[in-house]
């Protein structure tokens, strides 16, 4: 479907029902603040934790004597956990209220929070990071879905450019201040301020937000599917993560045909989790996510690698290696919220192919990575990546949830999360197949600091490839707008 062709259906659905979920003198407007500021609070405790955990893990693997592949895990744990429940609790939100699985999710990334500082080995550690991924899945799978639901297509690019800002912001502050936390109150603190964040959320949400949005009440939850996705990803992500050894490519294999079985099972039932004839039936909706899924497996390893490497090869301590993270997501928070903004006037397949681009052009400069790079040249790079990143996210998301009917919206929203997690996990997947080629099972030590650097440039030279093919779907999409 085109989305002039639902636009009729959409034109005052910023006006809820009379279950909306806020109540006053002028509930349209007050609904749109509150359920911006809500949204925006649960978008930024997310990202702020990725970013931040990323700081600290040398001092967690020496805390833990992690190798370089077993850090990964850290960050792959949460992200697989968050693939696996998000297109099920995005169809569950439309069901039973997203409200509610916001709500929820909320509680139980807080609650996580509290559990990591109090983890006494590797294997709860990772235990712990995957309920938070659980968590985070039933945020990611309803706050996109809130907020497109009450900003009417007129407003909704500037408040998911708001919204995108703020979850840049978490992305922005949490290498610096992880860095100081880190460094002066262990890495346990990083958790400790998700808690109160969360509880606020929580708090207000009970206080202001009385009703509920459910457009698809009473059809049934699709259990069976919801299995055989978890199934394939399961096997895709693991066995990628596994490459080279043996059993990976099997495990590969049999994901693939998971997902082949998954589409064909998901076309011929009545209310699927996952509504695949938004892929066969929308251009725009299918290359838009292809674009995403690219524009993550692309950078989302970058943070990962450049953190390691700062304080490994060039000595930086938790808080300087930080301070120069941070150059990348503040131009992010920068550029998103004029990208939003353009994308309501100007066809956002342009201004998202226009942000490949660029994010292509910081890649490449990355490959170039030496132990012997001034910091300025690093900085530049990240800049460029960053600016690249603004202008692709805002638009590309406006793209994706103005492409569908309003009963899509979880799904959608979802799914869109779903194509950012599963490009973080192949990125990840990427960098953990080159450690264990080029460094192996062992702790980064000073012998093994120029396979380490070699393993950077091999893995940049891969995501500056792939972000550049990147560039050709985020081309191909169509117009949203037929001829506007």
């Amino acid at each position: 479907m085109q989305h002039h062709e639902s636009e009729k259906g959409r034109e005052g659905e910023h006006n809820m029902n009379s279950s909306s979920p806020v109540s006053g003198s002028n509930p349209d407007r007050t609904l749109k603040r509150i359920v911006l500021f809500i949204a925006i609070l649960a978008g930024f405790l997310t990202p702020f934790d990725g970013s931040a955990v990323n700081i600290a893990l040398p001092t967690i693997g020496a805390e833990f004597s992690m190798d370089a592949i077993s850090l990964s895990w850290i960050a792959t744990a949460y992200l697989l956990a968050s693939a696996l429940f998000l297109v099920p609790f995005g169809r569950l939100a439309d069901i039973y209220g997203r409200k509610k699985i916001f709500e929820s999710g909320i509680a139980i990334f807080a609650i996580s929070s509290l559990c990591m500082t109090l983890v006494p080995t590797t294997e709860s550690f990772i235990l712990i990071r995957v309920i938070q991924g659980l968590g985070a899945a039933m945020i990611y799978g309803t706050g996109m879905a809130i907020v497109t639901g009450v900003f009417p297509p007129g407003e909704r690019g500037r408040a998911i450019g708001v919204y995108i800002s703020f979850v840049y912001f978490g992305l922005s502050v949490g290498p610096f201040l992880g860095g100081i936390l880190t460094a002066y109150l262990g890495w346990r603190s990083i958790f400790l301020v998700n808690v109160p964040i969360g509880l606020l959320a929580v708090l207000l949400i009970r206080l202001k937000l009385k009703g509920e949005w459910a457009e698809s009440k009473g059809e049934r939850f699709d259990f069976i599917g919801s299995v055989i996705y978890s199934l394939s990803l399961v096997a895709v992500m693991y066995g990628f993560s596994t490459l080279p050894h043996e059993g990976a490519i099997t495990l590969i294999a049999a994901g693939l045909i998971f997902v082949a079985v998954f589409a064909w099972y998901e076309s011929r039932i009545t209310f699927p989790v996952l509504n695949v004839r938004l892929f066969s039936g929308n251009k725009v909706f299918l290359f838009s996510n292809i674009a995403a899924l690219i524009n993550y497996s692309a950078t989302f390893a970058v943070t990962f690698l450049l953190s390691l490497d700062l304080q490994y090869t060039k000595g930086f301590s938790p808080e300087h290696a930080g301070l120069i993270l941070i150059a990348q997501p503040v131009m992010m928070a920068l550029v998103s919220t004029l990208s939003g903004r353009l994308s309501d006037q100007v066809e956002p397949g342009k201004v998202a192919s226009v942000g490949m681009a660029i994010t292509t052009l910081g890649l490449f400069l990355l490959v170039f990575l030496t132990d012997a790079t001034p910091i300025w040249y690093i900085v530049i790079s990240l800049l460029v990546l960053g600016t690249g990143f603004g202008f692709f996210t805002s638009p590309n998301t406006n793209a994706i949830m103005s492409s569908v009917q309003k009963h899509d919206y979880g799904v959608a929203s979802g799914t869109t999360s779903t194509m950012r997690l599963l490009g973080q996990m192949l990125s990840m997947g990427f960098a953990t197949m080159l450690f264990a080629i080029y460094i192996g099972p062992v702790q980064i030590t000073p012998e093994y600091y120029p396979a380490f650097i070699s393993c950077l440039q091999a893995g940049f030279a891969i995501f500056t490839i792939l972000c550049g093919a990147g560039i050709f779907f985020s081309l191909i999409r169509g117009h949203m707008r037929g001829n506007d």
